[in-house]
């Protein structure tokens, strides 16, 4: 079987960019382009993230997140290593405030010691205080080895390396239409001068990120599931209260969502946030409260599953909402975890957008998903853990969707 001659990249985020540092690694002679319509790498949700290197806590065993998430953490820590990024074990703490806190924590223990997470230990209020002074609860997890990092510059990074391995990366191009026959894939972009070209393929694979459903149907594949954007507001901790947190604390996730809640976590340049929460964005790049696309957000509220959603959980998007409006509110969650924490402590800082794909019948994709339709393959749902497990992706998918396939027609 022949291996495609010229590979195109939708998407100049973590995940792309490492797929396609891969591609020039382990298959060379080939031509690998990365389309990008940003004017940098790594513009939205690899920049706009905690900088967490997560260690595999929380993810169904055997899932591709549990899985790629463990392999993934050691192929960064090398990959920084080698590259003189930055990268530092900081530790998390998850901290159960009560009954249900505690029942909840049992189930993330077993999913850490199942995932094979190295040096995980349960602690009681003494062990909380040890590993965060100024934390309080009834019972805690301590994850000593997670770590934090700038995502960023491992973009920017794994960029070069596309680069030194002859491919090319290509800003300020935003895909306009995909075709494709059985012979190959067209890809349309266009320039800030209104110039119109067309790249050819032998594939394509599509990270797109909050685009990822768009220009999966341009490529013709299913509807479903459709992206939906989730806005997380991030407040900081002033300079002169940041010794309040010592590395990462969270709350102990429910597993009917997605989502984290408020956490506190120090970056790896020093400042400490609070967040996210999330709430519906109202454009996909909607990362302030004011920003409106209608055709954007009206795609949102037609797609059945959105109504779905809202049903079961309109009262969880009625609090989120609140504590996304206060300052003081987000404080107050704040506080479960760290009673010190004040009001004046907190300064608004930006947020960031999740793209989360949901079912039409309502459902929350969990797990990383990934389609082929013809010679396009298209990461559908790719949250976090993704930065985390970025290099890990890249060797996934080039496995299991590029290295010696031949495309099918569409």
């Amino acid at each position: 079987m022949r291996s495609p001659e010229h590979i195109g990249i939708i998407g100049a985020g973590i995940v792309g960019l490492a797929l396609a540092r891969h591609i020039t690694l382990h298959r060379p002679g080939t031509r690998v382009t990365v389309l990008e319509k940003e004017n940098r790498v790594a513009a939205h949700q690899t920049g706009h993230n905690s900088g967490v290197v997560h260690a595999g806590l929380y993810y169904r065993p055997g899932s591709l997140k549990a899985t790629l998430c463990r392999r993934g953490v050691g192929m960064l820590r090398e990959y920084c290593a080698e590259h003189g990024l930055p990268y530092r074990e900081a530790g998390k703490l998850l901290v159960a405030v009560d009954a249900a806190d505690e029942d909840r924590l049992d189930d993330v223990e077993r999913r850490a010691r199942e995932n094979g997470v190295p040096g995980v230990i349960r602690l009681g209020p003494d062990g909380i205080r040890d590993v965060e002074p100024h934390a309080v609860g009834l019972a805690g997890l301590h994850s000593p080895t997670t770590a934090i990092t700038d995502f960023v510059a491992v973009a920017e990074q794994l960029a070069d390396d596309v680069r030194r391995g002859g491919g090319r990366v290509l800003l300020n191009t935003p895909v306009l239409d995909l075709r494709q026959d059985p012979d190959r894939a067209e890809v349309l972009t266009g320039d800030p001068k209104g110039e119109r070209v067309v790249h050819r393929f032998d594939q394509v694979v599509l990270c797109g990120g909050l685009h990822s459903d768009r220009l999966a149907r341009m490529a013709g594949a299913d509807p479903d599931p459709r992206v939906v954007p989730f806005r997380g507001h991030y407040h900081e901790i002033v300079p002169e209260r940041r010794d309040l947190v010592r590395g990462l604390l969270y709350p102990v996730p429910d597993p009917r969502y997605p989502f984290l809640g408020v956490h506190l976590t120090r970056h790896i340049h020093g400042e400490v946030m609070a967040g996210p929460n999330a709430i519906l964005a109202t454009a996909l790049e909607g990362y302030r409260a004011r920003d409106l696309r209608a055709r954007e957000l009206g795609r949102t509220l037609t797609w059945p599953g959105f109504w779905r959603l809202a049903r079961r959980h309109w009262a969880v998007g009625a609090r989120e909402t609140i504590v996304s409006a206060s300052r003081a509110v987000f404080a107050a969650q704040a506080r479960r975890l760290l009673p010190e924490i004040t009001t004046a402590d907190l300064r608004p800082a930006p947020a960031g957008v999740r793209a989360q794909a949901l079912g039409r019948d309502g459902s929350l994709l969990d797990d990383f998903h990934v389609d082929t339709h013809g010679r396009v393959v298209c990461v559908r749902n790719a949250p976090s853990p993704a930065a985390t497990s970025s290099l890990a992706i890249a060797e996934f998918l080039y496995d299991s969707h590029l290295a010696g396939h031949r495309p099918t027609r569409a």
